[in-house]
Parts: C-alpha cells; structure tokens; sequence
C-alpha cells in the first residue's frame, strides 16, 4: 500500500506562485507514474498533470500547460507541481495520485492510491 502526502498549499494572489510536494512511502517510488488532479467547489476532480516514472516524459491538461511544471526526485520518493501565473480558476484541492507503470496516464480511474489533498487558493 502506498501512502501519499501533499503539502505546499495555501492562499496567493493572482499571479503569484507555488510549489506543492507530495511525499510517497509504503512502494517503490519508480515503478509508478505519478500525476496531480484537482477538484473545485461543486465540480469533478480533473487532471492536471502527468509525469512518467523516471520524468522523462510530462503531460498537462490545456489550461494550466506554459504556467505549471510537474517534476519529481526518485531519490526522495517526492513528486512537484510548480505552479506559477496563478489564476482565480486554479482554486481547488490538489491531490496527487500514483499509478503502478512506466509511462503517464491521464485518466482518474488509473491512479491506484491518492493523496488526502491540500488545498489551493488564488485571491483575484
């Protein structure tokens, strides 16, 4: 059983930026593709980026590509986003998630294990 911790979250003006780590424990960390998902207020959890199991290959849905950067560190079992150019419609809880293979995936009903969330806040 994985676990997974996000941390990193908070309250930004519009523009600003912020990095949210999320700290995986329980499996071998390479082994698994690892994405960031997002849920506002009243609507369904979307994907926002995807990263592969050694980084080498990224994804991210339309509206955050050019703002956030999904990165990780295997050697500290740790996965990014970096968000920067933050928008009032990023305001959500961000979870990250993990999901057992070697390539990315997009879709929620791949991740296996799911973080608890942080949540994100962008003031106009």
């Amino acid at each position: 059983q994985a676990q997974l911790v996000e941390s990193g979250g908070g309250l930004v003006q519009a523009g600003g930026s912020l990095r949210l780590s999320c700290a995986a424990s329980g499996r071998t960390f390479s082994n698994y593709a690892m994405a960031w998902f997002r849920q506002a207020p009243g609507k369904e959890r979307e994907f926002v980026a995807a990263i592969n199991w050694n980084g080498g290959s990224t994804y991210y849905a339309d509206s955050v590509k050019g703002r956030f950067t999904i990165s990780r560190d295997n050697a500290k079992n740790t996965v990014y986003l970096q968000m920067s150019s933050l928008k009032p419609e990023d305001t959500a809880v961000y979870y990250c998630a993990a999901a057992q293979g070697r390539s990315y995936y997009i879709y929620r009903s791949t991740y296996d294990y799911w973080g608890q969330g942080t949540q994100v806040t962008v003031s106009s």
